[in-house]
């Protein structure tokens, strides 16, 4: 029962926070990360990241990113497809190039280095997410295109990481070869989605008119999490992350008649514990083991994980027509690692691509960038409304 406490203690932290934070004008998220940090190992070390509030710090990611799909404009989505995909190809690739290098310097091996690489190619669109909607631009033009782009880099680099665990990486305990391995995975992922076209067309809107006739309380906001905790489960078991499936179940839930309601319900239930959950959950990775000893390559690599994905973004958006501004907004809101790349690091350090002198200072690079992340779109976002 002592989990209680530390759910009393994170909800009452986080709100003080979040007020704070709001009230000297900076994106209520930062408060959240930052209590995380203050709570956790790295400084009073009275909340740590077990199994029971990761579960929390899971579903609350998966509900903000299933209320980003329900708040996305779909025809906007659509429309700037293009230079999302842009983005997301530059977004990918400065970061893979310039760290791998940065891990060469360092004498890491070829495939460490590579690894290192994918690493802070990986974005979380989900701390942008929460800034974009508090300054109420989720559904811009940007907004549209930082969105897109998040799910095109998050297959990017699911797809590059399949590929190194697989050659280097030799954790698979099958007979089967890393080349087929690699090919099934891919046709997984093809296969979901084509069963996100069809959700989008037949499955969803069947489900929603069904929950309306149930005889229970809130059914049709029950149906919305079945759709959105279901497509989240099905993403994670093909590969993708769970964040991906929860969006596009957003996405498609937002295309019935019922997405007002669910709108309006859905946000007491991630506000009220887990979203808060997930913000601290990042924090809680945070630890100064090995500061002093690895600070130039802590301060370096945090340099060229803002800058790579800054300007790899940014230039994406540039060569699809956007102006200086709004490219600064998109590759601002590309800069957050976050719960993706984390996740990415514990695969790579299982699969022995990471050695253990560099493990905490690849996790306060992350941890730090995705701090700095909100308070650079928030500037972004400032300067762009400056200009208009």
């Amino acid at each position: 029962m002592a989990f209680l406490g530390t759910i009393c203690l994170v909800l009452v932290a986080t709100s003080v926070a979040g007020h704070l934070s709001t009230r000297i004008g900076v994106p209520s998220v930062i408060g959240q990360l930052l209590v995380g940090v203050l709570l956790g190992p790295a400084m009073l070390n009275w909340v740590h990241s077990d199994h029971l509030f990761a579960m929390f710090a899971e579903i609350g990611v998966i509900i903000l990113m299933f209320m980003a799909g329900l708040e996305s404009d779909l025809d906007l989505l659509k429309k700037y497809l293009k230079p999302a995909l842009s983005v997301a190809t530059l977004g990918v690739v400065f970061p893979i190039v310039a760290v791998y290098y940065f891990g060469r310097i360092y004498h890491f091996g070829f495939e460490s280095a590579l690894f290192l690489g994918v690493i802070f190619a990986a974005t979380s669109v989900s701390i942008s997410v929460e800034v974009l909607k508090e300054l109420k631009r989720l559904d811009s033009k940007e907004g549209a295109t930082i969105l897109g782009a998040a799910v095109v880099d998050d297959i990017l680099a699911v797809v590059i990481l399949s590929v190194l665990v697989s050659v280097f990486g030799n954790i698979t305990s099958t007979g089967e070869s890393a080349q087929s391995n690699i090919w099934v995975g891919f046709l997984l992922e093809f296969i979901y989605f084509i069963g996100i076209l069809i959700l989008f067309k037949w499955v969803a809107p069947f489900l929603m008119k069904i929950s309306e006739r149930l005889l229970v309380g809130s059914s049709v906001t029950i149906m919305s999490l079945v759709i959105c905790l279901g497509m989240a489960y099905l993403a994670d078991l093909v590969g993708l992350s769970a964040v991906v499936g929860a969006f596009f179940a957003g996405i498609a839930v937002a295309q019935t008649p019922y997405k007002k309601e669910i709108d309006a319900n859905i946000e007491p239930i991630g506000y009220a514990v887990f979203i808060p959950m997930f913000f601290t959950s990042i924090g809680l990775n945070m630890s100064f083991d090995g500061f002093i000893e690895n600070i130039w390559f802590i301060v370096i690599l945090t340099i060229l994980a803002v800058l790579t994905k800054l300007l790899g973004g940014g230039l994406g958006a540039r060569l699809l027509g956007f102006d200086f501004n709004s490219a600064y907004v998109i590759g601002a809101g590309m800069i957050s690692r976050g719960e993706m790349a984390l996740i990415i690091v514990q695969i790579g350090y299982t699969a022995h691509l990471l050695s253990t002198e560099y493990y905490s200072a690849v996790i306060m690079v992350i941890i730090i960038s995705t701090i700095l992340a909100p308070f650079m779109l928030k500037h972004a976002i400032g300067r762009q409304q400056m200009g208009d």
